[in-house]
Formats: structure tokens, sequence, C-alpha cells
């Protein structure tokens, strides 16, 4: 059985690389859309913001290190948040880009991705594909940027979004390439991974080492089905835009704040005390700001 934690850990990601104001107007472009959005889900209770940086323009996804430097700078200066940074970044951004966010910025959690896969957008009424890449995520890679993240001082979050990532990370593990306990973020419902069940995760959770910590996010319907998983099964908390623009069926959220704050309630029908900052430093094993 993995760690357990009587503090539940709530993280928002903000913004993803595919969600956008036409879908919610709620997703931040700008900096100080992300500034104000992360300032609101610290005070729902929230203790990390995970960001993929957009053109302020146009919203699309960028790797340009000034438009993340800025996000950084005005979060540090807003609320004491901890910071987690994408290196997938966006589906077209290159191997080098991905890695540069550690190397720059040196961040306390990164997002590490484990395997690479089908990833795709599809209309699940009519079962069509509508937008797919091979992301690649191969063992070189894994490598490469468990080793940045090793020098920088930088907590891997690794992506786990079928049974074969997970593999590929405890392979690489009895290599020393990651500072254990491990911690892994169960990814369900991306189009090419696997969907949110019971069983599915089950099978993640009894597959990890018993020392692991771990959360879990869910795309649109399997966002707070699998936050409720989480909540009894003593693991941690993701919501946010990236991962679904719905409060409740047919509402769209007001921000990641909103599900963060259902997520504080979710957490508290299962007993759980909502981990502070100070707190998630603690059980994660960060190295501070």
């Amino acid at each position: 059985m993995a760690a357990t934690s009587e503090k539940c850990i709530i993280t928002c990601a903000l913004a993803g690389a595919a969600t956008r104001k036409e879908q919610n107007p709620n997703v931040p472009y700008t900096r100080d859309e992300f500034v104000a959005e992360a300032v609101k889900c610290y005070e729902a209770g929230a203790s990390i913001v995970h960001i993929h940086a957009r053109d302020p323009e146009h919203g699309a996804p960028t790797p340009d290190l000034d438009i993340l430097g800025g996000i950084i700078e005005g979060i540090r200066a807003e609320c004491p948040i901890i910071i987690n940074l994408s290196t997938a970044i966006s589906p077209f951004a290159s191997k080098e880009d991905r890695i540069a966010v550690i190397e720059t910025f040196k961040p306390e959690m990164a997002s590490l991705n484990t395997n690479s896969m089908n990833f795709a957008v599809g209309d699940w009424k009519e079962h069509k594909v509508l937008f797919e890449i091979v992301f690649e995520n191969t063992f070189q890679q894994l490598e490469w940027y468990g080793n940045v993240m090793k020098e920088s001082g930088t907590k891997p979050e690794l992506e786990v979004y079928d049974m074969g990532g997970l593999y590929n990370v405890l392979f690489m593990k009895e290599s020393g390439l990651f500072v254990e306990p491990l911690h892994f973020q169960f990814v369900f419902g991306v189009l090419g991974g696997m969907p949110f069940t019971t069983r599915n995760y089950g099978l993640f959770l009894e597959s990890i080492p018993d020392d692991a910590t771990f959360s879990s996010c869910g795309v649109g319907p399997a966002s707070f089905a699998s936050a409720y998983h989480s909540a009894v099964n003593g693991g941690h908390i993701r919501v946010g835009l990236e991962d679904n623009i719905w409060i409740s069926k047919g509402k769209l959220a007001e921000g990641s704040w909103e599900q963060a704050k259902k997520a504080v309630e979710i957490a508290k029908l299962a007993d759980r005390e909502i981990a502070t900052v100070e707190d998630t430093r603690e059980i994660l094993g960060l190295k501070g700001p």
C-alpha cells in the first residue's frame, strides 16, 4: 500500500496546453490573469499551482521563458503557493524547450511524463478522433529530464497515464535516477490513456512503491470522481481548468479556484485536513522556495 497522509494536498492546474477561453472564458492567458487565479486558488485551499504559460495575445501554449518567468515572478510576489512547472508545455514544444524550464527556473516541483503514447481529443458521442499527436516521452528523455531535475533539486511529479508509464518509472528508479520517495500523479480519461474506473484506480495504487505519495486528476467527468477516490484512500487531489472546464454537470467553473473549493469539501467529507504550503513541503520533501 502506498504512503497515505492525514492531510490532503490540493493542486490547481490553471490552463494546460489545450483548454481555451472559447470553452471557458476563465482560462488564464495573461500574466495578470495567471497571478489573480493563483491567488484565488491559494485562498480557496490549494497549496500548489501547475503552470503552462500561454501567449497573452492569442492564448496558445508557449515555451517562451520570459513569459513564463513573468508569471512565476508575479505569483511569488502575491502569495506563497508552491509553483509546479510543466515539462510538457505544448504538443509542438521541442525536447530542449521542455527541459529548459527546469534548467532556467529550478522549481520546487515539475511534471515528468513517463511514457510515449497516443494523445488525442475525441468526440465521445460520435466516437471520432478530432485531434491527435504521438506524445513522445522516451526512456532517454526520462533519464535526461530526471537527471536535470535531480541536479536542480526539483521534485518530479511522475505523470502516469497508463500502466506502461508506471512500469517505466519502476524500471528506471532502480538505477538511482530519482530521489525517493517518489510522487505519482494518476491521470485518468485522456483519449489514448486509461479511463477512470475504480478498478484502474486500484491497479495504479497497488502497483506503486509502499513509501510513494500519490495524487490523481481526471479529464472532464473523471475529475471529481478521481478526487473522491483519492480523498478516501489517503492520496491528494488535482483539479483545474487544464483538466475540466466544469464545476458540475452543465455549469462552467468560475475558475480553477472554484474547483479547489469543491476539492476541499470532498477532502473534508473524508475527514481529511487540508495541507498548508508548509505541510505540503514536508509531505513531499520539497526544497522550499
